[in-house]
């Protein structure tokens, strides 16, 4: 609003004439109710800018000029239009009662007056609603009602005005004019009684009672009245579920075709839209159309690739349509024909304009949903058996980030994964001789056989260059081997803060190579530093909810750490923060702990770090170990963890420094029983069934289902607690479930697609699953795909014949070649069976 002046309540003349005379206020009423600014009391009395402002004859817009983008917020309010005090978005608009006032009692200067109010008011009033029933945004309904008022035709709003309205196509923008233009003014004008009229009582309709100012004609009256009962017929449930019905009756199919801006894209000889080739002439049955391929078409819809619709049959609009005029929408008493024409007419006007968008956004968002759900559960399960591999313990492992001009990094790690040391060697240039006898010293002092090379770039050369060496035994006395792992999301740790902390002094990429040893060395210790989203796993990640995908990935993460267990005196921070009940700021006070105060040596201790309580003890002890062999290994150890005098936790422990704990080592805390039950677990080591010592953890004999409940029974505990007793006590110490997982594939030679041949059966791993398939690696350099249609059920084990679980990263394959393109780097395979 331009002034104060513009916010004063307008009325017409003769009722404030008769206001003045059953009232006249007080000075110092007049003074408080300005300064609330409240409303009159009558109900009836409409809100108006200044009448003198709203007779005038609007200026002319210069149609070169252009108007205002307005969003959020800022967009609400439009040039004669008042705001409410207590609710910003919400407009002070006139009810159907001010058109009954304005009525043949006010003269034809003030018909013309309260017309254009009524105008300027009824847009924001439903704007809401145009929103929803046009599926566009607000902020664009708004700018599109403004370039209307300003008199713009569709043609220059969709050329020199794309962005105020989102480079929306001519048809959608003629879809919000067309509601605006009937149905909001119908509905302000008050014609929603003629449209109940019309289905109640259609006998007593006269629509030339109905003309008024805003509505000139019976035709004007007419249409208003169709656009009503349209609106009321695509928000009634029952005729919604009926269209429905009709609709899973019928065929119904998602159709994708090239837009015409991507065929001239493809001209240009740009790749993405080749991706896309497949979806070029699609379509298919909504009822069997696959959660790969409903991703692959939105993602190439976003990209405005594809161009994609709903098809339903024209049988459905006909049982529609009947149904409506004959059952739902049919006038309870005599309607003449023309009135009769009149609902035929909001029948399909609310079909094509309401229910069939309606329709394609549901199946959409239908099909999306089912797709993002499916895809989110592929990355689950390969993100779990990507961190279940079984680690590689017991030796010095190499690791090595190829790359031909800045060289390939190494990173020699110890048995636990320190640091040794670090170079960069030039494999692939001039002097190979020269960096060959450099590589066979560093692997000789270090006494390494494990060798790791990452999947990235130069990978292939490198693995040549380490097969050749090992082929004329170069490392001899040593017995080396290597194995390729994939080094995704390596480059982007290696430059977070994390790596940063742990590794200050190392250059990125170096780190990157750290990170690679380390990925075969433990997975689970390492892939937990990075953002799942970039470990390689699954498909159309960009694609999926962000939200659900990243809660998804952290509760997998968070288990499988917590299945595992962590050593709590060599585990990182950041492995620490995914055992549950602990979190970022626990897991730096459990480091700092361990820094100044030296290893634990029970679980009791965790109670002295700050800000563990007595829940969060209880969360997060029965999935942290205590290892004698790292406690024995800390002070003998060439990297020892620092220590400071005891007095520094009294600092450290705010109110916990009069708590007894005892600094010896408890044999439990090796295993996955809980604190809580130590005493079951010490009842049932000195039980006079079980002739064992508990301090040396034998392997005591399998007990009966049956004596395990009666057990459990005796010693007033549940049968899963005895369960998980049993098993911690039976399993050997340094017991880790992943040594039932695959590990990785160290190998000594060669071998390139040139020598596959089609039919040959070859071994592999699964390195990754899709929605479409499985790659597996059979040790070419290319990963080879088994489509989903060659895993059927008779291949796979009984545990596995589940669609989502069929197959996962990690597992031993035995497959057949079916083709071979090395032009494209494409290898075919089908599924012989899953090796256990």
């Amino acid at each position: 609003m331009s002034s104060d002046e513009d916010s004063e309540e307008w009325e017409p003349p003769e009722l404030k004439a008769q206001k003045r005379t059953a009232r006249a206020p007080a000075a110092g009423e007049k003074k408080a109710a300005a300064k609330r600014g409240a409303k009159p009391k009558e109900p009836n009395v409409p809100k108006e800018p200044n009448a003198s402002k709203l007779t005038r004859a609007p200026k002319p817009s210069a149609p070169c000029k252009p108007a205002k983008c307005l969003r959020g917020s800022k967009a609400s309010v439009l040039p004669g239009m008042k705001r409410k005090k207590n609710d910003e978005k919400q407009i002070d608009c006139p009810e159907e009662e001010r058109a009954e006032e304005s009525g043949t009692s006010i003269r034809t200067k003030e018909e013309v007056t309260i017309t254009i109010y009524l105008r300027k008011y009824v847009l924001l009033k439903y704007l809401k609603v145009l929103s929803i029933l046009t599926c566009v945004k607000p902020w664009v309904c708004v700018n599109i009602i403004m370039l209307l008022r300003e008199e713009n035709t569709v043609p220059f709003m969709v050329r020199y005005r794309k962005e105020m309205i989102n480079h929306m196509d001519a048809d959608a923008v003629r879809d919000v004019q067309l509601s605006c233009a009937s149905f909001f003014l119908a509905k302000e004008l008050g014609l929603e009684g003629a449209a109940l009229a019309l289905i109640d009582t259609p006998h007593t309709l006269d629509l030339r009672e109905w003309v008024k100012p805003g509505l000139s004609s019976v035709e004007e009256v007419a249409t208003g009245v169709v656009h009503i009962l349209a609106d009321m017929m695509a928000k009634d449930t029952e005729t919604l579920t009926f269209v429905k019905t009709l609709c899973e009756n019928s065929l119904v199919t998602i159709q994708s075709s090239v837009s015409k801006s991507a065929l001239k894209e493809k001209e240009q000889e740009k790749s993405d839209v080749d991706k896309f080739h497949l979806y070029f002439d699609f379509t298919c049955n909504v009822q069997r159309i696959q959660p790969h391929q409903t991703l692959a078409i939105n993602r190439g819809e976003s990209l405005k690739i594809l161009t994609v619709k709903v098809n339903i049959l024209d049988r459905v609009k006909s049982d529609f349509t009947g149904w409506c005029i004959n059952n739902r929408w049919r006038p309870k008493t005599f309607a003449r024909d023309e009135l009769r024409e009149i609902i035929r007419n909001a029948v399909e006007d609310s079909y094509k304009r309401l229910i069939l968008p309606f329709l394609t956004r549901t199946y959409r968002t239908k099909l999306t949903s089912a797709a993002e759900k499916e895809s989110i559960a592929m990355f689950v399960r390969n993100l779990r058996q990507r961190l279940l591999v079984c680690p590689v313990r017991g030796s010095v492992i190499l690791g090595v980030d190829p790359g031909f001009r800045h060289g390939c990094k190494l990173a020699f790690l110890s048995p636990t994964g320190q640091i040794l040391h670090t170079d960069v060697v030039y494999l692939h240039n001039s002097g190979q001789q020269k960096e060959a006898e450099k590589l066979r010293h560093l692997v000789t002092k270090y006494s390494c056989t494990r060798v790791v090379i990452g999947n990235g770039t130069a990978c292939r050369e490198t693995e040549a260059f380490f097969a050749d060496l090992i082929s004329r035994r170069y490392f001899h006395p040593l017995d080396v081997s290597y194995c390729i792992t994939n080094e995704a999301g390596a480059s982007i740790y290696s430059v977070s803060p994390e790596a940063v902390k742990e590794m200050p002094d190392l250059d990125p990429n170096l780190r990157s190579a750290v990170s690679i040893g380390r990925r075969v060395q433990d997975p689970l210790a390492e892939l937990v530093k990075i953002d799942p989203k970039h470990i390689g796993i699954g498909t159309y990640q960009h694609d999926v909810s962000v939200g659900a995908l990243k809660a998804a990935l952290d509760s997998v993460v968070q288990e499988c750490v917590s299945f595992v267990g962590v050593d709590i005196n060599i585990c990182s921070e950041t492995l620490m923060r995914h055992v549950a009940g602990l979190n970022v700021g626990r897991a730096r006070n459990i480091a700092e702990w361990r820094e100044h105060n030296g290893p634990f040596f029970n679980r009791e201790q965790l109670k002295l770090v700050k800000g563990l309580g007595p829940k969060t003890y209880q969360q997060c002890a029965g999935f942290i170990r205590i290892n004698p062999q790292t406690l024995k290994s800390a002070a003998s150890s060439p990297y020892p963890v620092p220590s400071v005098p005891e007095k520094s936790a009294v600092k450290k422990g705010k109110g916990k420094t009069c708590v007894n704990i005892p600094a010896s080592f408890n044999p439990l805390d090796q295993t996955c029983i809980h604190p809580e039950s130590y005493h079951v677990a010490q009842r049932y080591s000195t039980h006079k069934h079980i002739n064992s010592s508990l301090a040396h953890f034998p392997k005591h004999s399998k007990v009966k289902t049956s004596s395990v409940e009666e057990l459990a029974r005796t010693m007033d505990t549940t049968l899963e607690t005895l369960k998980l007793i049993i098993d911690g006590l039976t399993q050997p110490p340094g017991f880790d479930i992943r040594q039932n997982f695959g590990q990785a594939d160290f190998k000594r030679g060669i071998v390139s697609m040139r020598d596959l041949q089609v039919g040959a059966v070859l071994t592999g791993r699964v390195d990754n699953t899709t929605l479409f398939g499985a790659f597996v690696d059979i040790g070419v350099g290319r990963s080879g795909l088994i489509h989903k249609s060659n895993i059927t059920l008779d291949k796979l084990p009984v545990s596995q014949r589940r669609r989502s679980l069929a197959l996962g990263p990690g597992e031993r394959v035995e497959v057949r070649v079916l083709n071979v393109d090395p032009q494209r780097g494409r290898i075919a395979l089908d599924l012989i069976r899953v090796l256990q």
